[in-house]
């Protein structure tokens, strides 16, 4: 069973949603119709603590979590090898276990390089506990499309230093084409160069 309550009021007057979901829920309910297409991109870290790195950021455990390491702000950066429509962002934070290290003020910045992001959602979120929806869109189209992503902490609760992220999923729309085609070669000969960049 998933509740659904109006958090804070981001500075385009976006309602953010903070879902209390059951702890075994590992894609919020909200974005079942839409397709996850984190494991098409290239993750990297601002900073992490040794064995809090991307591995548990994306192990679908929600147990787990990231933890930076530095001064803010703290970044994770999703490159595509395509350009790619992003529909919306999901974030499992945990304000009760984490405490100071949850994210308050999170920005989003979609483009081509990392010379040329630009801003595209902004929330504030007050004590989470769950999933953090956040919807993207260039205000004239449903989904954003860049080659990438990245999400910056800004601030947290407390004024805290470091940041713990429990997850973070990538969705587009189910009706857009998959960014890449994946063949499925039968022969080990052709199967060796399937991922080729």
């Amino acid at each position: 069973m998933e509740v659904q309550s109006q958090s804070m009021i981001n500075q385009e007057e976006r309602v953010l949603t903070v879902s209390a979901v059951d702890p075994n829920a590992l894609v919020p309910t909200s974005m079942r119709g839409y397709r996850d297409i984190g494991s098409q991109g290239t993750w990297w870290l601002s900073s992490c603590k040794p064995g809090f790195g991307i591995d548990h950021l994306r192990d679908n455990s929600l147990e787990t979590y990231w933890q930076s390491d530095g001064p803010q702000p703290h970044f994770i950066d999703i490159k595509f090898r395509r350009k790619t429509s992003v529909k919306a962002m999901c974030f499992y934070v945990d304000y009760r276990q984490d405490e100071s290290y949850t994210p308050s003020r999170i920005a989003i910045k979609a483009g081509n390089t990392k010379l040329d992001l630009v801003e595209v959602a902004r929330v504030d979120i007050f004590e989470p506990v769950g999933w953090v929806n956040v919807e993207i869109a260039n205000g004239k189209d449903e989904c954003v499309r860049a080659f990438m992503i990245q999400v910056a902490i800004l601030c947290n609760h407390q004024n805290g230093r470091d940041t713990h992220l429990r997850q973070v999923k990538v969705f587009t729309s189910a009706n857009s084409a998959p960014s890449e085609i994946n063949p499925n070669f039968t022969s080990h000969l052709l199967a060796q160069f399937r991922d080729l960049k």
